[in-house]
């Protein structure tokens, strides 16, 4: 029997600018519905806002005042923590609306939060796929950057399973549902005395609740993630019992050291020894948030180099040692795991299920980006989401994911692997270590010790696009020619000899004149 909505609204109800169309899922704190944009109150329809969107409705009309301050608290805390941060691995919030209907006492004053519609849950991934998904490590390391960025500011989410973490058309995964996230105060944040006993560490189960909730680490995400890549690389829980319940007294007899962890055999050797990290008996011993996302990115990044991909020759690069703030980082280890070039069955050359198959909308890397970048000129499905993502976090219009494709088809041909010890460069951008230890983290700063090779792509690029962001608005607007061409000379020497050059400097000009070539190339028509 489908589960009752906590939240029943009927189809063609309109709030604020928008109109239900059909309902997504229900859980205990409300339920969601897709939307689509008409006209708000005066009979506009804000252009700012998206065509369509999920309307999550919180229920605090009906509800006493302790339960409508609560809930009010929650929607404040799911706007709060969305506004405060930047990279798209949270599903985006756009506005929070009351209802005010009195002729529906159900709904009246109810909460609805505008969030970003997704295609489908990883819990609705993995049914349908019966367990074990291919893109299963690429999902799991966009899901560990959104962990990394939620704790660096300041979060904890409470609540990480794969109902909470969803997929979107291009095939992203975003992390959802803030509903138990909390803000540190110090080493700990208080949470409601809720949670799913699946991913609820040992310490949390029969934890004491205070006045302000239950106290709760960052280290109970990590536990949280443990269970999580563990469920999708084999199908199964970490732990024994065919129900909740036993799987909670499994949890805790192997705190109490009274049993082992015994993962699946399934499990890949690497990940192995990372869900043994996240899954310790005890919290001080977890791997902190920031490690874990180090090397669940060179897991997945290895794995879709050497078992999903077929293999691409390599090639170079020099740069100047500058600082820069971009946001971009690790984003798209990622995308790594999105290198399979067939389309599910029944979906179109789109990656869209076609009309009358009754399937879920499958997508690929291989259709993600096809309006910012060309799909059928070479540039390697894997890397796609990538460069894409790398593109996009840069507010310099000419910083374009057909430049950034052009100059890695010119300086590596894709290759993940190059080599080139005489000039000391390295990996698909032709890094020199010194140099990439200025560019490689997202928050501007330099490494505190210089990076060695192999440079996975998921670190390369998206150093790249740092620097070609940062190069961008040096290059004097009065240089004639196109201007990401020269963008890439400056990538090869540097901003100030294109300057001074009045254009591309000749030595470089070959250089200059294939990333032309393949600009044109892999821009979409109709675009410039």
């Amino acid at each position: 029997m489908p589960e009752p909505y906590a939240v029943t609204v009927p189809k063609g109800y309109r709030v604020g600018a928008w109109e239900v169309r059909a309902p997504i899922a229900t859980g205990a704190f409300g339920s969601v519905y897709e939307a689509r944009r008409v006209a708000d109150d005066q009979g506009t329809a804000p252009q700012d806002l998206p065509r369509t969107a999920a309307l999550k409705f919180l229920p605090t009309g009906t509800g006493t005042p302790r339960h409508l301050a609560h809930l009010r608290e929650l929607a404040d805390r799911e706007l709060t923590l969305h506004r405060r941060l930047k990279r798209p691995r949270l599903i985006r919030m756009y506005e929070t609306l009351t209802v005010d209907d009195p002729a529906h006492p159900d709904l009246d004053g109810a909460v609805v939060l505008v969030l970003e519609q997704a295609a489908e849950s990883l819990a609705a991934l993995l049914t349908r796929t019966q367990g074990q998904p291919p893109e299963g490590p690429s999902l799991l390391a966009q899901i560990c950057e959104g962990l990394a960025q939620l704790h660096r500011a300041g979060w904890v989410h409470g609540d990480l399973k794969p109902a909470n973490v969803l997929l979107m058309t291009d095939g992203s995964a975003r992390l959802a549902d803030f509903n138990m996230a909390a803000e540190l105060e110090g080493t700990h944040a208080y949470t409601p005395a809720f949670s799913t006993p699946d991913y609820t560490p040992p310490e949390l189960l029969w934890s004491e609740i205070g006045e302000r909730g239950r106290r709760i680490r960052p280290s109970a995400d990590i536990w949280a993630f443990g269970v999580l890549a563990h469920l999708v690389l084999t199908g199964t829980f970490p732990l024994p019992g065919g129900t909740p319940t036993t799987r909670r007294d499994a949890a805790a007899a192997y705190a109490r050291g009274a049993d082992e962890l015994r993962l699946s055999p399934e499990l890949p050797d690497a990940w192995r020894e990372i869900v043994r990290d996240c899954l310790t008996r005890t919290h001080e011993e977890r791997i902190a948030g920031e490690a874990l996302l180090r090397r669940v990115e060179a897991v997945a990044a290895k794995g879709a180099l050497t078992g999903l991909l077929p293999r691409f020759p390599y090639r170079r690069r020099r740069h100047r040692t500058l600082i820069i703030g971009a946001a971009a980082a690790a984003v798209a280890a990622a995308a790594l795991g999105y290198g399979i070039s067939t389309w599910a069955d029944g979906a179109d050359s789109t990656g869209k299920a076609a009309e009358g198959t009754g399937g879920t909308t499958a997508v690929t890397a291989a259709a993600y980006g096809a309006t910012d970048l060309r799909t059928d000129k070479g540039v390697p499905p894997a890397y796609r989401l990538l460069i894409v993502e790398t593109a996009h976090d840069c507010d310099q219009p000419d910083v374009t994911p057909p430049l950034i494709a052009a100059m890695l088809k010119v300086e590596s041909d894709f290759d993940p692997d190059l080599a080139d010890p005489a000039r000391n460069e390295y990996g698909i951008a032709r890094w020199t270590p010194s140099v990439l230890r200025w560019w490689m983290h997202e928050d501007g700063t330099p490494g505190e010790s210089v990076p060695q090779p192999p440079f996975p792509p998921a670190e390369s690029i998206p150093a790249m696009g740092r620097y070609l962001c940062w190069i961008a608005p040096r290059l004097d607007t009065r240089l004639p020619g196109d201007h990401r061409v020269l963008i890439s000379a400056a990538y090869r020497t540097s901003y100030k000899v294109v300057n001074e050059a009045a254009g591309v400097p000749p030595e470089v000009r070959p250089y200059a004149d294939r990333v032309a070539h393949y600009l044109k190339e892999y821009t979409p028509p109709g675009k410039k």
